[in-house]
């Protein structure tokens, strides 16, 4: 009989395999290069990022928030820094990211001010840097989220340019279907007649946007946040209407995907603008009902509620057609990364995404993946030590074979 092998043999096999072996990154918020000043990047940008901006404000509830806005990106910084860095010690998440991704630069962390580390991506380019975190992250490809009717974004791609093929396309439904008929009208803006109502030429003219910018984007998916209280069936709902009659159609056409992050509340609080959104419960009857009646379209899921991500587990049981990603935004915390993590695992083998960053700032993908890997690092070390303890060891090559199997994900 084979005899278990110690847990320190199996961690140091598992996170050899899992540091060594590049990633795709399913869902950033980053974009190529070559789109320009859309891609953040840059240590002002890292510390004025919207958790930490969120953060400050329970630091100094004192602190007016239109004060806040009307400083200087760097004023903001400098403030952050001040208050959650040097006055406090930096115990969060979103702080001790910021700290890892200094570290990994060669940067001091407990400092008193930002000006070293403005020096040193001072003399950085873009397209280096990138270089530089892609492989510090050790990331081999990413899934931006492209937005045609976002005006910062949209004048990059009037103009022809050379691909990064690191960077994959992803469609945004949000601005074309969000808050409807404010679609419509963007939609009339970009040459595509539709009609306020939810009427056919609507349905028409909105599946010729889909059609025309998953073929400029050479998108690989659909995607849409949605807030907790999206419904499927709901004939009332323009959201519903307009996912049903055109985004689904169009994804089955083309063999598509649609990735769905369900449960934000958008702006509860909207003086701290992209900091003001929260989290709700939301329907997973609604997540069941699409799986059943649109079985030809693959959904890629993710739930802001820690309570939904149980449920979410058992309909993907279910329904083969649902593939779960990610700890989203605000479940992007270390305890609930690991909790989720091995939910997943006990619940469905490894017939889900674990993680994915979320990035907003290029800088973001070395702390978030540096972290991420030691913790699911931890979680696979358990379940191989679970079932070397029956006889079952794993090898350094099984051991690959299921690293890549979950995370090299090509759609």
């Amino acid at each position: 009989m084979t005899r278990p092998v110690s847990r320190k043999r199996l961690h140091t096999l598992v996170t050899g395999v899992l540091n060594t072996t590049p990633l795709v990154d399913l869902h950033t918020h980053l974009y190529d290069p070559a789109l320009g000043p859309v891609l953040l990047w840059g240590i002002d940008e890292l510390v004025t990022y919207h958790y930490l901006v969120a953060e400050v404000f329970r630091a100094r509830p004192d602190f007016d928030y239109d004060t806040f806005w009307r400083l200087s990106k760097t004023e903001q910084a400098d403030l952050i820094w001040r208050e959650l860095f040097v006055l406090r010690s930096p115990v969060s998440e979103a702080c001790r990211g910021v700290l890892t991704v200094m570290h990994h630069l060669g940067l001091e962390t407990k400092v008193k001010d930002l000006k070293a580390a403005r020096r040193f991506f001072a003399k950085q380019n873009v397209r280096g840097f990138v270089d530089t975190v892609l492989a510090g992250a050790n990331i081999k490809r990413l899934y931006m989220t492209n937005d045609p009717m976002d005006p910062l974004e949209a004048p990059g791609w009037q103009q022809k340019f050379d691909r990064d093929p690191r960077f994959l396309g992803v469609l945004r439904l949000d601005s074309a279907i969000m808050n409807w008929p404010d679609g419509a009208t963007r939609l009339r803006a970009m040459g595509y007649p539709a009609d306020d109502g939810l009427t056919g030429n609507t349905i028409s003219q909105l599946k010729r946007y889909l059609n025309d910018w998953c073929d400029r984007f050479d998108a690989r998916y659909m995607a849409i946040s949605l807030p907790p209280t999206f419904r499927y069936p709901d004939t009332h709902s323009p959201v519903t209407n307009l996912m049903v009659k055109a985004v689904f159609p169009v994804a089955r056409e083309r063999g598509l995907p649609v990735a769905m992050m369900i449960g934000v509340k958008k702006l509860t609080n909207p003086a701290l603008r992209l900091a003001g959104d929260s989290v709700g419960r939301s329907d997973i009857d609604t997540v069941e009902a699409l799986a059943r009646d649109f079985s030809d379209v693959r959904f890629l899921l993710t739930m802001l509620a820690r309570e939904n991500m149980h449920e979410l587990c058992i309909a993907s049981r279910k329904f083969k057609n649902i593939t779960p990603f990610g700890c989203w935004w605000f479940l992007n915390n270390p305890s609930l990364i690991n909790e989720i993590t091995r939910m997943r695992l006990e619940t469905l083998g490894l017939s889900f995404i674990p993680q994915h960053s979320d990035a907003r700032v290029l800088d973001q993908l070395i702390y978030k993946w540096t972290h991420s890997r030691a913790l699911i690092g931890e979680v696979l070390t358990d379940k191989y030590a679970d079932i070397s303890a029956t006889g079952w060891v794993p090898t350094k090559a099984e051991i690959a074979r299921d690293i890549n199997q979950l995370f090299d994900i090509s759609l």
